[in-house]
């Protein structure tokens, strides 16, 4: 089975249907995004829900599905961000795409403080509900919004991070993204982030999987990737390779 298939037929039960909790992506009716938006904030809203995902017998079969339900795909799915810039004390850093990291990571040990954004509201509402009884010091909430439109002050944040979806929108996307993080982050700071390696052995598998479960995965090369954090007006301080995902840690010039 081809990822080109997969991505011709996935199903139409897992396309997102609008209503209430949709109705913030309908504030810019020119936004090319939308549609893409819709999706992930779907597939999101499903995970963080325990709610089935529509597969077919033939992904099911797929070693990857089983890795998947046995629990063991997730550790290569995870980008451990603080190996490459871990949050120091009294750090204003910002979760992009945060999903429930301040329940799972260890936050209060780090000292730093948690601003949260994400585009799902599951996500949203078990952190804003969990994180102040766990810290209401450094658990400074979880805004709902894109990764392209920071509810933020400029220079307002000494790291950013957005590990682990990079992958459901084309590169051109991030290019808005990245301007977005240059205007929160301030002089000096760090943005820390991952990329699907196409290269990897497993990439094409998961990109079918996900596929079925987000509607598309985009496998951007290295290289364009890279050329992306040139053109953006950074420099790549550090990167790490994982079973799946490269992380970058980078600095605005």
């Amino acid at each position: 089975m081809s990822k080109k298939s997969v991505k011709r037929s996935y199903p139409e039960g897992n396309r997102p249907v609008a209503g209430q909790e949709q109705t913030w992506f309908a504030k810019d009716k020119s936004d090319s995004w939308q549609a893409l938006l819709s999706q992930v904030a779907s597939r999101f809203d499903r995970e963080y829900r325990g709610e089935a995902f529509a597969l077919p017998e033939e992904v099911e079969a797929m070693p990857i599905f089983l890795e998947s339900v046995a629990g063991t795909l997730q550790a290569k799915t995870v980008s451990p961000f603080w190996k490459i810039a871990k949050p120091q004390k009294n750090q204003r850093c910002l979760d992009i795409g945060c999903g429930v990291s301040f329940l799972i990571y260890p936050w209060r040990e780090w000292e730093a403080y948690f601003y949260g954004q994400d585009i799902s509201s599951a996500a949203r509402d078990a952190l804003n509900s969990r994180g102040p009884q766990l810290n209401s010091k450094l658990f400074k909430g979880v805004e709902w919004a894109p990764a392209h439109k920071l509810n933020y002050e400029e220079d307002q944040f000494d790291l950013c991070l957005a590990t682990g979806f990079s992958c459901y929108y084309p590169i051109e996307y991030w290019n808005t993204v990245m301007g977005e993080v240059k205007r929160v982050l301030k002089p000096g700071g760090h943005f820390v982030f991952d990329v699907l390696n196409p290269n990897a052995p497993l990439a094409e598998d998961w990109a079918i999987l996900e596929t079925y479960r987000a509607g598309d995965v985009f496998l951007e090369t290295i290289e364009d990737w890279e050329k992306m954090i040139k053109a953006a007006g950074a420099k790549v301080v550090k990167k790490q390779s994982g079973d799946l995902f490269q992380m970058y840690k980078i600095q605005y010039t």
